[in-house]
């Protein structure tokens, strides 16, 4: 409900006003940051929560325009977690203007209580909720032509993502998808140095060589991230759907990568990819992180000299018969 006039309206989150996060309050006041006021926002329903926070859908009261908001959690202490703010929101900045990735309005915060928002365009639902039959292969490219050019922006931009799976990906008017989410993506460290971070992406989109422990990684974990969203397109389900535990998923992707190196038999579940389709594919679900194929290089394969087909929205939330990748999924 909007504010009578005169008066605040109420906060888009309830949280306590910890010691900490007052005296961060005050201090963001004193520093002279530039961020926006979360008043100027009016809560309309919760869209969904992640590890580093919770995304509301708003309107701005200045202009009526919708948008979605992400509350940051707290740090340890109660106080706003300013570092990943600002990690966030940079890595959303070096993106800014590209069409499949989801767009920045600005940086805002409650100076009452602390709390530390993103504002950001809203686009519509999850990909993850429209994922309820198979697509075809012109279907499918349509949609990787968009995520490989918002993987390709990311990772010119010096950012991994660390977390793309269906669940951050928006699906927009026409069919558009956007890559969302990027409360996980880092810029890129220099070769050799590992990340802090001992556990990164959602198990069924871990690179193998996150799977292995490894800690020294770059923009080929996202590549194979999108290989298993393009698997999960084309079959209408996840690729490791079963799997409970790192080594389960190992093993399974071992095992992939072996059949569909040696037969075709891996792939006869899935009539409609061509063949340059399942080049693309097999370089996408590489095990070896050096031999994946980037974004630009999947993006000047063959498969995107075929014809699309248009991606509609209603197109993924009609029940039908899900393929499969055959003894994989």
């Amino acid at each position: 409900m909007a504010a009578a006039a005169g008066e605040r309206p109420a906060p888009l989150v309830t949280s306590s006003c910890s010691p900490a996060a007052a005296a961060a309050a005050a201090g963001m006041k004193r520093a002279g940051y530039e961020f926006g006021s979360i008043y100027n926002y009016e809560k309309l329903e919760a869209l969904g929560e992640g590890t580093y926070g919770v995304v509301f859908k708003a309107r701005d009261q200045r202009t009526g325009e919708t948008v979605a908001v992400k509350w940051i959690r707290p740090g340890d202490g109660g106080a706003p977690d300013l570092p990943a703010v600002y990690r966030e929101a940079g890595c959303l900045e070096a993106c800014r203007g590209h069409p499949s990735i989801v767009q920045m309005k600005e940086v805002a915060a409650d100076e009452i209580n602390g709390d530390v928002f993103i504002v950001m365009e809203f686009v519509g639902p999850s990909l993850q909720s429209r994922l309820t039959r198979a697509f075809s292969g012109a279907e499918t490219r349509a949609a990787m032509r968009q995520l490989l050019r918002g993987a390709e922006k990311l990772h010119g931009a010096g950012t991994v993502h660390r977390d793309i799976k269906p669940d951050n990906i928006l699906v927009g008017p026409g069919g558009a998808l956007k890559i969302c989410d990027l409360g996980m993506a880092v810029p890129a460290g220099p070769a050799g140095e590992p990340y802090p971070e001992e556990t990164v992406a959602a198990l069924w989109y871990r690179a193998p060589e996150l799977l292995s422990g490894g800690r020294n990684y770059g923009p080929a974990v996202d590549m194979w991230a999108l290989g298993c969203v393009m698997t999960e397109l084309l079959v209408g389900e996840p690729l490791f759907r079963d799997a409970e535990t790192e080594d389960d998923v190992l093993h399974r992707a071992r095992d992939l990568e072996y059949a569909m190196e040696s037969t075709d038999l891996a792939f006869e579940g899935l009539p409609e990819l061509s063949e340059a389709g399942r080049e693309v594919l097999r370089g996408l679900l590489c095990l070896a992180p050096e031999k994946r194929l980037t974004a630009a290089e999947a993006l000047g394969h063959r498969w995107f000299d075929e014809e699309d087909a248009p991606l509609s929205p209603a197109l993924c939330s009609q029940p039908d018969q899900c393929g499969s990748l055959i003894n994989f999924i």
